[in-house]
C-alpha cells in the first residue's frame, strides 16, 4: 500500500526527495524539448516561497494567477501552499471582466500573469481592485523586482521554511464557470485535495515511467488534481503542450503513455479517423468496421464471426497502429472527465488498444468522486466511488417511477463551501452533509454510476416528458459535419437544435454539391446545407427515445466560444446566453 500524504506540501516534499533526479516538466523552447527535474523544481518552489514572503504574502492571503499551463504555474502553486496562502487560478481565455470580479470577490493581495500580453491586462485589473498590492510577471526580466526571476533570487538569499497545513486550511479557491451567473469560489482545503490524491495512489496504474502531454488547464479542477498533483505524487513526468493546435504534433514528439482529457479531444480523434476511413477504398472500410465489430463483441462476451475474427489482427496492424502512432505510439491509458464520454467514442478508443478510464466529479468534490479502474471498468459508466466517498441517488425531484435522481456525494473530498455565499452553501448541502451535485444519474447493482443529465438543464415538454439535453447533444456532435449544438424544448411540443457546422469539413462537401458560398454566414443559410444538418441530426439521433426526437434544426454561422460569451473556459455551453442571442431563430423553428 502507498503511504498516505498529509497535505499538498507534504506530498510535494516527499516526491521531490524520492524522485529528485527524474524529469518532471518538459517545455518546448527553440524547437527542442527541455526538461527540469524534481530537484530543480523543488529549488524554484523554495526560492519563490521566500520571494513571496519578502513581499509580505502570508498564511490566509489569496494569490490569483492568470496563465496557461507552464512550469512557473506549478512552482507558484506549491510556493503558495508552503506559505499557507491560497491559489486562485484563472484562465487566459477568460473575459477580463471575470478577472476583475474574481480578484475583487476573493480580495486577492497579488495577481500573477503568465505572458506579457496577459500582464498588461492584469495591470488594468489591479487599477480597479484595491486589494491587489502586487502584480507579478512570470516573464519579466530579473531587473524588475516583481518578476519571478527577481523574487526567486531574493528568496534564495532569505529562505523561508514551508509550513505544515492542517486538513481544513485552504489550498485554493477555484471559481466555477458561471454558466448561470457570476462565478462562485469553491473553497478546497488541503484535506479535500489530498484525499483525492491519496485515493488514487493504489487505484490507477501510474508510475515513474509514465508521461502525460498536458493541455487540460490546471485552472480546471480535473487538470489541477488528476494531472498535476497525481502525476507529481507518482514521480511521473509532464510535457506541456505548446498550444491546442499543436497537440497532435506534440504527441508524436513526447510520446506520452497517459492522457488526461475532456471528451472533446477524444471526439476529435474519433471524427478524424472516421473522416479518413470514409475516403479509403471500400475493402479497407469493410476491414475496419469488421475489426471494430469483433472488438465490441469480445468486450460484451460475444463471439465474433469468422470474418470479423480474421479482420481484427489485419486492421490492428494496418489501420489501428497508424492511429496509435499519431497519438505518439506509446499511449496506454486515457483518463476522461469534465463531461460524459459517448459510449461509441469510448469503445472506439478502447478498440485501438488504449484503455479509457472515465471518471466523474465536480470542482466542489476536488474533483474526483467516482472512477473506472483496473478490475472495475465498465464502458458507459463513470465508475465506482473512490476510497472514503459515498454516492447516494436522491429521487425527490424526479418522477416516482424514474430510474435516476440527483447525485449526492459524501466524503473528505467535498469542499469547505462557496466563498462568501452563505445562502448558496445552505442550498448546496443536505442536512446530513451530502453535496447536491445537480447532476442526474443512477447506480447499477454493482455500484457503477451512470450520468443521465443535469438537473438544472432538465426541462419538460408539453406532453409532460422530461428531457436531459446534454447526452443528446454529445451524440449529435459525433457527426463529422457538426462542431457544436444545443438542444432545446422547454415547455414546447417538440425539441429543436441549434447546430454549428464543422466548416472545414463542410466546405469540401459544399463545393462537391454545387453550393457556392462566400462566407460561413452564407453557407449556414444555404438550403442544401440546412438539409444536410437536419439529415445528420436525424442520423446521429436515431437511437433517441420518441419524445427526445429533434424535429427541426437551426444552423448557426459561428461557434459557441469564450470570446462571444457563449462558452465557459471549461468548455460548457452558457445556455442562457445562447437562448438570449438566438431567441428569434428558435421561435422561427416552432412556427
Amino acid at each position: 500500500m502507498a503511504e498516505k500524504f498529509k497535505n499538498l506540501v507534504d506530498m510535494f516534499d516527499q516526491s521531490a526527495k524520492k524522485y529528485a533526479s527524474q524529469q518532471l516538466f518538459g517545455t518546448k523552447r527553440g524547437g527542442e524539448w527541455r526538461w527540469s527535474t524534481f530537484a530543480q523544481v523543488a529549488k524554484q518552489v523554495a526560492d519563490l516561497r521566500g520571494g513571496l514572503a519578502a513581499l509580505g504574502i502570508k498564511a490566509g492571503d489569496n494569490v490569483a494567477v492568470v496563465a496557461n499551463n507552464r512550469e512557473e504555474w506549478a512552482v507558484l502553486a506549491y510556493a503558495c501552499y508552503g506559505l499557507g496562502a491560497a491559489l486562485v487560478p484563472m484562465y487566459e481565455a477568460q473575459n477580463p471582466k471575470e478577472w476583475v470580479f474574481i480578484t475583487e470577490d476573493c480580495s486577492a493581495v497579488a495577481l500573477v500573469a503568465g505572458s506579457a500580453k496577459v500582464l498588461e491586462g492584469c495591470k488594468k485589473v489591479a487599477e480597479k481592485v484595491s486589494s491587489i498590492k502586487h502584480v507579478i510577471g512570470m516573464e519579466l526580466p530579473e531587473t524588475d523586482d516583481k518578476s519571478f526571476a527577481a523574487l526567486m533570487k531574493k528568496g534564495a538569499e532569505s529562505p523561508v521554511a514551508a509550513i505544515d497545513p492542517g486538513p481544513k486550511d485552504t489550498a485554493c479557491l477555484i471559481y466555477t464557470s458561471g454558466t448561470t451567473g457570476n462565478p462562485k469560489g469553491v473553497i478546497l482545503s488541503h484535506g479535500n485535495i489530498i484525499s483525492n490524491v491519496n485515493a488514487v495512489q493504489n487505484m490507477l496504474p501510474i508510475g515513474p515511467d509514465d508521461r502525460s502531454l498536458s493541455f487540460l488547464p490546471w485552472a480546471h479542477s480535473f487538470g489541477h488534481t488528476a494531472e498535476l498533483h497525481v502525476m507529481l505524487s507518482k514521480g511521473a513526468s509532464i510535457a506541456l503542450a505548446e498550444a491546442v493546435d499543436k497537440i497532435i504534433a506534440n504527441l508524436s514528439e513526447v510520446q506520452p503513455t497517459i492522457l488526461f482529457s475532456v471528451p472533446r479531444i477524444f471526439n476529435r480523434v474519433y471524427d478524424n479517423v472516421n473522416k479518413k476511413m470514409a475516403e479509403r477504398p471500400a475493402p479497407i472500410q469493410a476491414l475496419f468496421h469488421a475489426a471494430m465489430r469483433a472488438a465490441n463483441k469480445r468486450r460484451r462476451g460475444q463471439s465474433p464471426s469468422l470474418g470479423e475474427t480474421i479482420a481484427y489482427p489485419i486492421a490492428k496492424s494496418l489501420v489501428f497502429s497508424k492511429v496509435v502512432a499519431l497519438l505518439g505510439g506509446r499511449l496506454k491509458y486515457a483518463f476522461s472527465g469534465g463531461a460524459a464520454l459517448s459510449r461509441d467514442v469510448a469503445e472506439f478508443i478502447d478498440n485501438l488498444g488504449i484503455t479509457v478510464y472515465e471518471g466523474y466529479g465536480l470542482t466542489e468534490t476536488s474533483p474526483i468522486a467516482t472512477a473506472n479502474r483496473p478490475g472495475a471498468h465498465r464502458i458507459g459508466s463513470v465508475g465506482k466511488a473512490i476510497e472514503d466517498v459515498k454516492i447516494v441517488i436522491d429521487k425527490s425531484q424526479t418522477s416516482a417511477d424514474a430510474k435516476d435522481g440527483e447525485i449526492l456525494i459524501y466524503g473528505p473530498n467535498v469542499m469547505q463551501g462557496y466563498y462568501k455565499r452563505d445562502d448558496e452553501n445552505k442550498a448546496a448541502f443536505t442536512e446530513d452533509g451530502g453535496f447536491r451535485t445537480g447532476d442526474l444519474g443512477y447506480l447499477d447493482a454493482e455500484g457503477f454510476l451512470y450520468i443521465t443529465g443535469r438537473l438544472k438543464e432538465l426541462y419538460k415538454l408539453q406532453n409532460g416528458k422530461y428531457v436531459a439535453p446534454a447526452p443528446l447533444e454529445e451524440k449529435i456532435k459525433l457527426s463529422p459535419f457538426i462542431a457544436n449544438c444545443m438542444v432545446y424544448g422547454d415547455n414546447r411540443v417538440f425539441n429543436v437544435a441549434l447546430v454549428v457546422p464543422d466548416f472545414p469539413t463542410l466546405r469540401p462537401w459544399a463545393a462537391e454539391h454545387g453550393v457556392s458560398a462566400s462566407s460561413d454566414q452564407a453557407l449556414s443559410e444555404d438550403p442544401k446545407v440546412q438539409a444536410l444538418m437536419q439529415a445528420e441530426v436525424d442520423k446521429f439521433a436515431a437511437e433517441f427515445k420518441g419524445f427526445e426526437e429533434v424535429k427541426k434544426v437551426g444552423v448557426l454561422p459561428e461557434d459557441f466560444t469564450t470570446e462571444n460569451g457563449m462558452m465557459t473556459p471549461s468548455m460548457k455551453v452558457k445556455r442562457r446566453v445562447v437562448l438570449e442571442k438566438y431567441q428569434d431563430k428558435i421561435e422561427a423553428l416552432y412556427k
